[in-house]
């Protein structure tokens, strides 16, 4: 399988969702359901991580599994909101690359 760009998984998803009558969420749905998945993730790096162990009847999952929930809620709040997740990530580097170009120590630099 070749490598997708953001805006091939972007279409994807929409492709799927747009099969369905009832189509994207409403964008307080969404976030909804992203805050949902964010806690599904956060039990998992708990289980994984933490000290919290899982109980037996607790279903398998992975944090793979719940970034891949997060990853799909978060591409569907953006198509529904026509919004290019490309060009979002895009300009969020922009702003990491220029306000906080100075804000960590980078790796193999010499201090004097």
């Amino acid at each position: 399988m070749s490598e997708r760009t953001l805006k091939d998984i972007q279409q994807e998803v929409d492709t799927y969702i747009s099969q369905f009558k009832e189509g994207y969420f409403s964008p307080l749905a969404m976030l909804a359901r992203m805050s949902e998945e964010v806690g599904e993730l956060a039990r998992e790096v708990n289980h994984t991580y933490g000290e919290k162990p899982k109980k037996s009847t607790e279903e398998d999952n992975s944090i793979e599994l719940e970034l891949g929930d997060i990853l799909f809620i978060t591409i569907c709040f953006a198509n529904s909101l026509g919004i290019d997740l490309t060009e979002a990530h895009d300009k969020i580097m922009h702003k990491f690359n220029t306000r906080d170009a100075g804000r960590w120590t980078k790796i193999n630099t010499e201090t004097t």
